[in-house]
């Protein structure tokens, strides 16, 4: 019984951040782990996006 309380519990938070990145890509946020996640800009020659607030992605 323990067992099905704490799957529902993991089913629910995956859930819950899969809602997340579903309502950020939604609005439009490029990096959502990030917490300026509206001013990432792509770098000069648009060959792959980099972030302006220091989190390396």
């Amino acid at each position: 019984m323990a067992d099905l309380i704490v799957g529902g519990i993991i089913l629910v938070i995956v859930g819950l951040a899969a809602r997340h990145v579903y309502m950020a890509k939604k609005r439009g946020v490029k990096c959502i782990g990030c917490p300026e996640g509206c001013s990432c800009s792509t770098s000069k020659d648009n060959e792959k996006t980099s972030c302006g607030c220091g989190c390396g992605k």
